[in-house]
């Protein structure tokens, strides 16, 4: 261990490793981090690099090893001893208190008391509308946080750790809901701020991303640091081969499957002021795409469609039924699944056991006798565990502690046990390695094969375009095309999706 850290170097590890159950996730894992640097992490989920950034965030205490800050020792038990000494954790999942207006989550934790402990209110609102200004979005700071987009909670979260004297910021898949013009000013901070001496960790599956804006990489592999070197040095290829171990294989192949009858027919749906007149069908076999913008009201008709937010008007036929479905529940009944978007709130129960979680849409069939069956509930989660590949040392271990590719498997998982006619995914790769999307796709295209009718939202264009075999497209609440696979290109689906130039589907 060196006596003392360089003058560029802000952060130096030795040999951190980290065991979750007994399992060894993380393996000796030597590290700099410079200041004034832009420093990629990157890796397949389960790699590792959540888990090496949340041990300098204090979020989990490292098994062995140690960290030297400025040259010399540091213990950080946990993220408050973390934001003492710098550094700030932006999470992949918007974390914030949705009952306090937007102002008083952006200075929590910050001195803004007057005395005798009074709230120094126009001061705190001056505060929070100058941060907002500086990420140039526009959001009421005096609007509570609940009901706020996906996006405006992570810019609100990002406007927060900004506004802290940060050495080191971690920023763990922040663009994946974000548009590409908030992802362009987010960048624009990040490179100023960098040049400002600041160090930024960006964790992100992205490598257009990362290319982007990154002056460095680490690759993560198995829990182990397998490579460190500037940005500019590794091609794509390279990238990836050291991520996965092997040549990537092509991966974006539509599968061939029978086209049958009308699955699932939507007419009219409509819920004012959200979206207006949505009317599509989907049919056994095929794969659907619903593409648009951020806020185009994509996740809204999913959600109308399952019955978790339903629409005020219209119809819903399933299988050449007409139905009613007024929840969840009743969705199930009548054979449709729904993976959601925002899995950390509406997909899973973080601190319950991964039998637990995939087993949860099933009860009749883990219960056929009113009392849980342990027996059953393991047979069902080993099976799929197998059949998905999910890595994880224990299906009684919390679903909290998987990578997120392993989560999003395990939804799925308790999907298909329900064994469904129809699958609403919605942004169903959003923060996943370049690996597992590869099973995914796959997944997606035996599920088609096997007759399911799917609807796809996705917000990755090679996505739509290479699995789907028409791409509906919404803006501003409406549909605006309906694109056969032959004549889908980007240029296509943008132009129906941006507002000032789409066109009226025929």
């Amino acid at each position: 261990m060196a006596a003392s850290a360089p003058p560029d170097i802000l952060i130096e590890t030795y040999g951190i490793a980290k065991q979750f159950g007994g399992v060894e996730v993380l393996t000796d894992v030597d590290l700099a981090l410079r200041r004034g640097e832009i420093h990629a992490l990157l890796g397949e989920n389960g790699a590792g690099k959540s888990t090496f950034a949340k041990i300098l965030a204090g979020v989990h205490r490292p098994t062995r090893g140690t960290i030297e800050m400025n040259g010399q020792p540091v213990t950080i038990p946990n993220p408050v001893a973390a934001q003492a000494l710098g550094i700030t954790l932006i999470h992949q999942e918007p974390i914030s208190f949705p009952d306090l207006s937007v102002a008083e989550n952006l200075v929590l934790g910050r001195d803004q008391g007057a005395p005798f402990g009074r709230v120094r209110w126009a001061e705190m609102t001056r505060e929070a509308e100058r941060l907002m200004d500086l990420l140039g979005v526009r959001i009421d700071v005096g609007r509570p946080m609940r009901g706020l987009s996906i996006a405006d909670q992570q810019m609100v979260e990002i406007a927060r750790a900004l506004a802290s004297d940060s050495r080191l910021i971690i920023m763990d898949e922040p663009t994946a809901p974000l548009t590409p013009k908030e992802v362009e000013t987010l960048f624009g901070i990040a490179r100023r701020l960098r040049d400002e001496g600041r160090t930024f960790i960006f964790i992100s599956h992205r490598l257009e991303e990362v290319r982007a804006l990154c002056d460095r990489v680490t690759i993560f592999r198995d829990g182990r640091k397998v490579a460190t070197d500037d940005i500019a040095n590794l091609s794509e290829e390279q990238i990836i081969r050291l991520m996965i171990g092997r040549p990537l294989k092509e991966y974006l192949n539509k599968q061939s499957a029978a086209i049958g009858e009308v699955a699932l027919k939507v007419v009219g749906l409509t819920l004012p002021g959200v979206f207006e007149d949505i009317s599509f069908e989907v049919r056994k076999g095929e794969i659907v795409g619903l593409g648009g913008l951020v806020g185009a009201g994509r996740t809204d008709v999913a959600r109308a469609i399952f019955g978790v937010a339903p629409a005020a008007s219209g119809e819903v036929h399933v299988n050449g039924q007409r139905v009613e479905i007024a929840t969840p529940p009743e969705a199930i009944a009548r054979g449709l699944a729904f993976v959601p978007e925002d899995r950390a709130v509406a997909g899973i129960f973080r601190t319950l056991s991964v039998e637990q979680n995939i087993t949860a849409a099933v009860p009749k069939r883990i219960a056929p006798h009113g009392l849980i069956s342990g027996a059953i509930e393991r047979e069902l989660t080993n099976k799929s565990v197998h059949k998905l590949s999910i890595r994880l040392a224990s299906p009684r271990q919390p679903i909290g502690e998987l990578s997120g590719g392993n989560q999003q498997k395990a939804i799925l998982a308790r999907w298909l046990l329900t064994e469904p006619d129809v699958l609403i995914l919605d942004e169903p790769t959003r923060g996943i390695d370049i690996g597992v999307k590869a099973e995914f796709y796959d997944m997606i295209g035996e599920l088609a094969a096997s007759g399911r009718a799917i609807l796809l939202i996705s917000s990755e264009m090679p996505e739509l375009l290479a699995l789907c075999d028409r791409v509906l497209v919404m803006s501003e609440g409406r549909l605006t095309a309906n694109i056969p696979r032959a004549e889908a290109t980007q240029e296509a689906i943008m132009r129906a999706a941006v507002p000032q130039v789409r066109e009226v589907a025929a």
